[in-house]
């Protein structure tokens, strides 16, 4: 059985990938600006929205064949009240980044399964894991400028990663540790039993 994952996040395939599942990367090619610009959701909500969204993006592309199982997702950083996507740009990284050290915010990700087995879509379910992200306070401005200079918490929500360099500047995690990274594993096998697929029919590595 394929498991096809609507993302090209790295994070995510080496997460799949370090639980024995090698899936099959199917980049999505929906517009997120368009959908953030026309909803008003909790951040919770959002990230389902866009999970699935993604997911549903992969089995209406044009020319796609899909024989499996799909999942999609999406991650948000709340933080005071605000949600940060990818800050994209190194100064509004920095800005970020100077106001999250020494407190903490919750990172939600959103997870969209879809059963599409023999290239028709049978089922779907979604959920939300979430995990509260306490970073170092003792950061200083040239190591977040060094940081920054990587350009990796760039194209990251929340400007920062658990699983790479960023991890050097988080002292805690309260949650799932996953869900930083963006997939939770657990999450992702509860939503595949729902549909009565066993998670274990996805071990191929």
């Amino acid at each position: 059985m394929r498991f096809y994952l609507a993302s090209t996040s790295p994070a995510r395939l080496m997460t799949l990938r370090n639980a024995g599942v090698e899936p099959v990367v199917v980049p999505s090619e929906v517009d997120e600006d368009a959908i953030l610009s026309s909803t008003n959701l909790a951040p919770r909500d959002t990230v389902e929205l866009l999970a699935r969204a993604k997911a549903e993006g992969v089995v209406s592309r044009d020319g796609a064949t899909v024989d499996g199982v799909i999942l999609g997702g999406d991650s948000m950083f709340e933080f005071d009240g605000e949600v940060y996507g990818k800050p994209h740009r190194p100064e509004v990284a920095l800005e970020r980044w100077k106001r999250m050290r020494g407190r903490s915010g919750t990172l939600h990700s959103g997870h969209w399964v879809i059963d599409h087995r023999g290239g028709q879509s049978h089922a779907a379910a979604g959920g939300v894991s979430s995990a509260v992200v306490t970073f170092a306070d003792d950061i200083d401005d040239d190591e977040l400028e060094a940081y920054i200079s990587t350009r990796e918490p760039l194209s990251v929500a929340g400007a920062f990663t658990i699983d790479s360099l960023g991890s050097a500047f988080i002292t805690s995690v309260d949650g799932d540790p996953h869900a930083v990274v963006g997939l939770s594993v657990s999450l992702t096998r509860s939503l595949l039993r729902d549909l009565g697929i066993p998670w274990t029919a996805f071990w191929n590595r």
